[in-house]
């Protein structure tokens, strides 16, 4: 049965009148939406619920801290609603709408309604793509491109299977989890990706599990479709304070991911953006959770990687140890690839900025288009 969709804090069973005034102010700012599927798998005897703070808003949204857009993503932009900022790949924001509206999502700016990076008509993109012979793989994100029609859907994919050099159509989406009848249950959907993941060019599905109780018996049934359908599934995850940030926990999921044939692909340091604060964990403490999680789990399991996504690229974090922090670029924006840095790793330090010497290894790029308003000059939060 297809999810029925909630998108009124005040229609969500389970809370208190006092919590739906809370969290109505909460709303009021940040755009909600959940599902009767999803919901179901919270425990509402447990008022700290790793499920529930996925999903259900907090006060904690409102605390001043951090900025729209922490990784500048308005210097990748070179045409509305595509991004370009490694050599091989492009972003095209496809869906304004997330699927879960995830209260942690490092997008949080697109909640706005004064925001639109996100675009409708993506044809600029798919210029620039199919002009710019060096991109072989696209990300489709978002928001959730999948909640878009599946006509709108298969004629984006099917331009991108149009440009030869273009090899690996990306779809980042929490929907396997969070409503996985939506692609199990629709064979138009599968058909696509059976058309156009082929043995040279495969459609990877980049899912979002955070939390082991995620991984449910419809969530297998939905990536068994995907992988009949000839996907490549793998998963990435912010490690988050209150709800993953157990290594029996994380560890669980990496096991439960690989038993399922999804590889662990990234673990991500939260991004110190606007109304995420109570998430926000020291990096000394993601990185000693991450390894032993990775402990308690095979060497399926301990493929995954543990980043920050920073504005100069994804700064990988080999380790954290008396009171220094070794950390490599896994991606880069100027090339610097592999590049070793050992820097002091104050106790409170939570982002690659925090780190004193940070700066000599990078400088803040300017935005690539002129025509791609910077979120970042808009107010931030109070």
């Amino acid at each position: 049965m297809p999810a029925k969709y909630i998108t009124n804090v005040e229609d969500i069973p389970g809370l208190t009148e006092e919590e739906r005034i809370a969290y109505k102010k909460v709303t009021d700012k940040f755009v909600f939406r959940l599902n009767d599927y999803y919901l179901q798998l919270i425990d509402w005897t447990n008022p700290h619920d790793p499920i529930r703070k996925l999903v259900i808003p907090s006060s904690t949204e409102l605390l001043e801290y951090g900025r729209w857009d922490a990784s500048d993503e308005d210097t990748n932009y070179v045409v509305k609603g595509c991004q370009h900022k490694y050599g091989t790949t492009a972003l095209l924001l496809v869906s304004e709408v997330c699927g879960a509206y995830c209260r942690f999502c490092f997008r949080k700016r697109l909640f706005r309604a004064d925001v639109k990076e996100a675009m409708p008509d993506v044809q600029d993109g798919l210029d620039y793509i199919a002009r710019t012979p060096e991109i072989n793989n696209v990300l489709l994100t978002g928001g959730d491109p999948l909640t878009l029609s599946n006509r709108k859907l298969r004629n984006i994919i099917a331009a991108l299977r149009d440009v030869d050099h273009v090899k690996i159509i990306r779809i980042g989406s929490k929907m396997p989890v969070f409503n996985p009848m939506r692609i199990y249950e629709d064979e138009e959907l599968l058909d696509m990706i059976r058309t156009y993941s082929t043995q040279e060019k495969r459609i990877y599905i980049m899912a979002h599990v955070n939390h082991p109780r995620e991984v449910t018996q419809e969530a297998r049934k939905c990536f068994d479709a995907l992988h009949n359908a000839g996907a490549i599934v793998v998963n990435q995850s912010p490690v988050l304070k209150g709800i993953n940030d157990d290594p029996h926990v994380l560890g669980e999921l990496l096991d439960k991911l690989s038993w399922a044939g999804v590889t662990p692909y990234y673990f991500f340091v939260n991004r110190p953006v606007a109304g995420n604060r109570g998430f926000v964990l020291t990096l000394e403490e993601v990185y000693h959770i991450v390894e032993q999680a990775k402990a308690r789990t095979s060497g399926l399991g301990k493929r995954v990687r543990l980043c920050m996504s920073h504005t100069s690229g994804k700064v990988e974090i080999l380790a954290i140890e008396d009171g220094k922090a070794y950390l490599k670029y896994h991606q880069s924006r100027a090339g610097a690839y592999g590049k070793l840095m050992v820097l002091d790793c104050p106790k409170e330090a939570t982002w690659f900025d925090e780190l004193p010497g940070n700066e000599k290894y990078w400088q803040k790029p300017a935005k690539k288009t002129a025509d791609i308003v910077s979120v970042n000059e808009m107010p931030d939060p109070s």
